[in-house]
């Protein structure tokens, strides 16, 4: 009976081995470099590495393998040397980050043989450092400031590296920017480049990728916003008035700039606050006006005029809406005032013939008034009266460009000057020689023009006439 049993026991084995083939029943065996949790990788690119005792079908394998930390999947490239399969981060370890090596999964060796891995393995790359944290910063999250000085701040437990903390930092509202670290790089300082404006919300947003003097990043990013709408008052024109610059410096003359703005005098504008850089830019006049403003004290300017208003002509003011405080606040809608400058054209109030009544009539006629001539020389005294006081300089000028031509017949000789008197500061005596008089059958006319204009006299303050006056004279024998 017994020899029967082993007799079929052999027949089973033949049956097996011949019908199914050879069957391993060995474990797969494999080992992981770093082999134990809280490992520590040396350099920013050590391998993870499995090791298997056998040739493995590599996708299956690869397709197992993960690395994960807080920042989420580690991309890395995987390859083989001989039966070990290499994990290579494509950025590097992160220092200071916990990172979770997982095997999960079946996987195949090439004679047949399956393993199935539940298998994970924390390790640290580079070092051990605790992360840096944001313990301060400045303004506080939602605070209400003004915009004038406002320097955001961050203060961090540790070191960090400067490049890294610039590129994750953005503030919204604040494109160009000046960065300042100071305590072994520890706070760090941010220097506008311009002004913040007024009533805006500013946000600023600091990412992971921060990072400490030795590469640690941050744990979490960090935001807050803060407004500036501290300042809810509107600057307004308190007060426009013109001034007289004396003894290096500018003087209210006491007059009402509506009609009160003399020759050689400014307008100064006084504001109800401190005004900023802007308010330099901030004047216009219709009609326009050449000119410079400079600053009189932080809440007052002054327009220094390039050359002097136009005389009885009336002017608007207008200082922008858009002139801002040194906080930012606009005005809000332009500032107009009208007025007309105490600044009257130069006339002149008579001319007298010697001999003759003085002429107080409206020159721009044209009259011919009757001009006795000294027989013997052709000699013509007159005066003539202006209406403000001429400065030295513009007395010789005044004299000069007032001209008396032979006007009919065109055979008569020019007349030349031959005597000038200021026989006061606006009372010119002038004697031109060599007119011929006529008679009834040929009369002899001279044409006197006293030149108008910027470009004609002028009394010395830029006072000028607003037209030429050309008064048409009879030459007739004298008494």
């Amino acid at each position: 009976m017994l020899h029967l049993l082993n007799n079929t026991l052999i027949f089973l084995c033949a049956f097996l081995t011949a019908s199914c083939g050879f069957v391993d029943l060995r474990p797969i065996g494999f080992s992981i470099v770093p082999e134990k949790s809280n490992s520590l990788l040396a350099e920013p690119f050590s391998p993870v590495i499995i090791k298997f005792d056998t040739e493995m079908e590599k996708n299956t394998a690869e397709a197992v393998l993960q690395i994960n930390s807080d920042l989420g999947v580690v991309p890395g490239d995987r390859f083989w040397k001989d039966n070990h399969l290499y994990f290579v981060p494509v950025a590097g370890w992160t220092a200071g980050v916990r990172h979770t090596l997982t095997l999960s999964g079946t996987i195949r060796a090439v004679d047949g043989r399956e393993l199935r891995l539940e298998h994970f393995v924390s390790f640290f790359a580079i070092n051990k450092n605790n992360p840096p944290m944001l313990e301060w910063f400045f303004p506080p999250d939602g605070a209400s400031t003004g915009t004038g000085g406002i320097v955001p701040e961050f203060r961090f437990t540790r070191s960090m590296e400067r490049l890294s903390v610039e590129s994750a930092l953005t503030i919204d509202g604040i494109a160009n920017k000046v960065f300042e670290w100071s305590d072994s790089d520890r706070t760090l300082k941010i220097f506008p480049e311009k002004e913040l404006s007024a009533w805006t919300l500013y946000r600023w947003n600091l990412r992971e990728s921060a990072k400490s003097r030795d590469g640690v990043p941050l744990p979490k990013a960090y935001s807050a916003q803060f407004t500036t709408n501290l300042d809810q008052n509107l600057p307004t024109v308190e007060k426009v008035f013109p001034v007289l610059f004396s003894g290096g410096q500018w003087h209210w003359t006491g007059a009402k700039i509506e009609n009160g703005l003399g020759t050689g005098q400014g307008v100064a504008v006084e504001f109800s606050k401190p005004m900023g850089e802007n308010v330099l830019r901030s004047m216009r006049f219709e009609p326009s006006l050449s000119g410079r403003i400079e600053f009189l004290s932080e809440n007052m300017i002054v327009y220094i005029f390039t050359g002097s208003p136009e005389p009885e002509t009336t002017y608007t003011l207008i200082v922008s809406g858009d002139t801002r405080d040194n906080e930012g606040l606009k005005i809000g809608d332009d500032y107009r005032i009208n007025f007309t400058p105490d600044i009257p054209f130069l006339k002149v109030l008579s001319f007298t013939i010697d001999g003759n009544q003085a002429v107080t009539e409206s020159f721009s006629a044209q009259s011919v008034l009757t001009a006795p001539v000294d027989q013997s020389g052709g000699e013509l005294f007159f005066t003539i009266y202006f209406s403000l006081p001429f400065s030295e300089e513009e007395k010789q000028n005044a004299a000069l460009r007032i001209s008396l031509t032979a006007h009919f017949p065109g055979t008569i000789a020019p007349a030349a000057l031959q005597y000038v008197n200021w026989i006061s500061n606006d009372r010119l005596r002038m004697c031109w020689e060599g007119l011929e008089a006529g008679n009834s059958e040929e009369p002899h006319y001279y044409k006197l023009t006293i030149p108008g204009g910027r470009g004609g006299i002028n009394a010395g303050t830029e006072t000028y006439m607003k037209e030429d006056i050309n008064i048409f004279l009879e030459a007739v024998n004298g008494f």
